[in-house]
């Protein structure tokens, strides 16, 4: 039996131990999420659901990035056990720079529309990590507020070929003034994809006020505030404005884009250059015998085309043929600090997050890039850690195996050919 007895007076005193409330309300979110889908849910409730869902959303059904998740979620990972990991060194060289951490911010468009700090945050945060910022060509953000924000750090400039050739020249000239590093060349928007959220929600830039955006925006009035109270949302280096995101990217967009315009760029173009949207292995190697610096396997983050390839399961192949002779990086779907340690172990030398720093921002502006850059960084280090690894360099494919769930169909085998029928003469 078990003796029992009255609770002592000093033991309960022990145990009522009262945290400080915090009553700063942004930090007691941020503190409260421990994930990337935790700042996901916080974002969601703090942004319009137009915003939110451009954001959030991708081409037509959506299967291109669930399946990236998927990819990543299907890993087994092979730990090496008595090998002691104390500390890890989350640092790499990168087109002959040091990042502090395997992965960068990503371009992306529209920025402020999140959330009114936009780009500078992004900015900001990544120069207080000791990562790359990459710039959008539809930035709202300046090329030079960019470098202001980012003075010592990487700053990485993404270039869309325009109709009007001369507005990209002159994009690529302003980075290159600015002291921008890198320039990330992209081939995936010849045209738009069918962003159906954004079409069902009547999205457009700039915003438009609605009944159902009024009524959508009755419980964030923090967010109009900051954008009705802040300089007007508009792109920063471009001067069309005005439409649905479908109607502004065809506008812009050149779906003739070639290779003669890859060349043109290199020729105007001083520092490291970058393919983004690469995906599959024979271009990947035109690319790289053409003499680019590196590639980036990506589908947009499943925002064009549809059903396109995973990245992280074209990544072995690819490392495979070219991984020597260039710098092969990956995007789409990283949600996850083991995501990262995952790619890096299949051979990618640097990955880059979008959605997952742009959750971060409308949950919480530069504090909430902040959070997300932390979080991703100590599961970086947790997986390190567990793996028997002590830096990037000690990541090998045997440490992860990749559990397939959609394998090729084997083409049926050649019919033979029918013979010809001959009309018989009468």
């Amino acid at each position: 039996m078990v003796q029992r007895q009255l609770p002592k007076v000093g033991e309960l005193l022990e145990l009522m131990q009262f945290k400080k409330p915090e009553l700063d309300g942004t930090k007691r979110r941020l503190e409260g999420a421990l994930t990337i889908s935790d700042l996901r849910t916080i974002a969601k409730r703090r942004t319009p659901k137009a915003a939110f869902d451009y954001t959030d959303g991708a081409a037509e059904g959506e299967l291109s990035l669930a399946r990236a998740r998927q990819a990543f979620e299907d890993i087994e990972f092979h730990p090496d056990i008595l090998r002691p990991a104390a500390s890890v060194d989350m640092s790499t060289e990168i087109l002959g720079g040091r990042s502090a951490l395997p992965f960068g911010i990503a371009p992306t468009g529209f920025t402020r529309l999140m959330q009114t700090e936009g780009e500078i945050a992004g900015a900001g945060a990544a120069a207080a990590a000791g990562i790359p910022f990459t710039l959008s060509t539809l930035g709202t953000t300046s090329i030079e507020n960019v470098r202001a924000a980012n003075p010592h750090g990487r700053n990485w400039f993404q270039l869309y070929v325009m109709r009007d050739r001369e507005i990209s020249y002159g994009l690529v000239r302003r980075a290159a003034e600015a002291g921008f590093d890198t320039l990330m060349f992209t081939v995936d928007t010849p045209v738009a994809g069918a962003r159906l959220r954004d079409k069902r929600n009547g999205f457009s830039i700039p915003p438009q006020l609605t009944v159902g955006t009024i009524v959508n925006a009755i419980p964030r009035p923090w967010w109009w505030i900051d954008f009705l109270t802040t300089p007007k949302l508009e792109f920063a280096s471009l001067n069309t404005t005005g439409g649905t995101v479908g109607e502004l990217l065809n506008a812009a967009m050149d779906p003739t884009i070639g290779y003669d315009d890859l060349e043109v760029i290199r020729s105007l173009w001083p520092g490291k250059i970058l393919v983004k949207g690469v995906q599959n292995v024979a271009d990947s190697k035109r690319l790289v015998d053409l003499g680019v610096d590196g590639i980036i396997l990506s589908n947009h983050g499943g925002r064009q085309l549809d059903r396109a390839p995973i990245p992280f399961h074209l990544l072995p192949h690819v490392v495979r043929e070219v991984g020597k002779d260039a710098t092969v990086m990956i995007d789409t779907g990283i949600m996850n600090g083991a995501d990262i340690v995952a790619s890096v172990a299949l051979g990618a030398k640097f990955t880059l997050i979008g959605r997952a720093y742009l959750y971060g921002l409308m949950a919480g502006g530069r504090r909430g890039v902040d959070r997300t850059i932390a979080i991703l960084q100590s599961e970086i280090e947790r997986t390190m850690k567990l793996l028997g690894v002590s830096s990037l360099d000690e990541l090998e494919p045997r440490h992860v195996t990749q559990l397939q769930r959609l394998s090729p169909v084997a083409l049926p085998a050649a019919r033979p050919a029918r013979p010809r029928q001959v009309a018989a003469k009468g």
